[in-house]
C-alpha cells in the first residue's frame, strides 16, 4: 500500500508545482510577489553556494538540537517525578494548567530583555514550548499503567524505581516518543520564529533579511528550506519512534500491514 501513496504524493506535488509555475506566468498574480518555482529553484541554488546559508542552517539546527534535548530530558524527568510522588502531582497540577497555555512567542520580550539576540534567547523559547509537549505525554503515559501490573510488582517487592523501570516506563514509552516527535516539530517552529523576530543568527534571520531587501525569490527559497527541514525532522522522528517501539503492538501492526 505504500507505493501507491508515494505515487499519489508525487503526483500531488507535481501538480502543485505546475500550478505555481503557471499562475504567475499567466499574469494571474504578480511574479514580483509570487515568483514561479523555477525562479525559486534558481535562488535556492544561489543560497546553497553561499557560506552564510550553511552557517545559518548550522545555527538553526544547533538551537533546535539543544532546545529539544533539554526539553525532552526535563519533561521526562519531571513527568516521572510528578507521577511517582502523588504530593507533587497535587501541588503542580494547577501550575501546569496555568503555564502550559501561555504562547511561547509571548515570552519574546522577556528573552530579548534577558539574553538579547544570543542563542540563549532561542533556547528559552524552544525549551518552554517543547517541554510541555513531552511532560503532558509522560503524565498521560503513566496514567495508562495497568493497576493490576503495578500491584503485582508491589507484591513481588519491587521498589519505586524498579516499578518505574519495569512497569511504568514500558507503558509510558509510546507516549514519550509521541511527545518527543511533537516537540521536535514545535522546537523547529520556535527556533525559526525566534530568529525571525529577535534577529538571532539562523534561517529565520536570513528570511527577514531577504524580505527587507525585496529579494523575494530568495525569501521563498529559504522558506522552502525550512519546510524541507521540518519534513526531514518529522520523518526522522517517526523512524526513531518505530525503532524504539519495535516491540510495541502498534508498530508491529504497521510492519505486518
Amino acid at each position: 500500500m505504500r507505493n501507491p501513496n508515494i505515487v499519489l504524493g508525487a503526483a500531488g506535488l507535481a501538480t502543485f508545482l505546475a500550478l505555481g509555475e503557471a499562475v504567475p506566468r499567466l499574469g494571474l498574480v504578480s511574479a514580483d510577489y509570487f515568483p514561479p518555482p523555477t525562479r525559486i529553484a534558481g535562488a535556492l541554488g544561489d543560497e546553497l553556494g553561499e557560506g552564510a546559508f550553511w552557517s545559518a542552517l548550522g545555527d538553526t539546527l544547533t538551537g533546535w538540537v539543544l532546545g529539544l534535548g533539554i526539553a525532552s530530558g526535563a519533561g521526562i524527568l519531571c513527568g516521572l517525578l510528578i507521577t511517582v510522588v502523588p504530593f507533587l502531582r497535587q501541588v503542580t497540577s494547577s501550575t501546569i494548567e496555568f503555564l502550559r497555555p501561555i504562547p511561547s512567542v509571548a515570552l519574546i520580550p522577556l528573552a530579548v530583555l534577558l539574553y538579547g539576540t544570543e542563542l540563549r534567547s532561542v533556547l528559552l523559547l524552544v525549551v518552554y514550548a517543547s517541554f510541555w509537549q513531552v511532560l503532558v505525554q509522560v503524565l498521560y503515559g503513566v496514567q495508562d499503567v495497568d493497576p493490576v501490573a503495578d500491584e503485582t510488582a508491589r507484591s513481588y517487592g519491587l521498589g519505586t524505581w524498579a516499578r518505574v523501570r519495569h512497569v511504568m516506563w514500558p507503558t509510558a514509552l509510546p507516549y514519550v516518543m509521541t511527545g518527543i516527535r511533537l516537540a521536535a516539530a514545535v522546537a523547529l517552529v520556535l527556533a525559526i520564529t525566534a530568529e525571525l523576530v529577535i534577529g538571532a543568527p539562523g534561517l529565520g534571520s536570513l528570511i527577514a533579511v531577504a524580505q527587507a531587501s525585496q529579494a523575494v525569490p530568495h525569501m521563498y527559497a529559504l522558506v522552502t528550506v525550512t519546510g524541507v527541514l521540518g519534513l526531514l525532522i518529522n520523518l526522522g522522528a517517526r523512524a526513531v519512534e518505530r525503532r524504539a517501539l519495535a516491540w510495541h503492538q502498534s508498530v508491529r501492526g504497521e510492519t505486518v500491514l
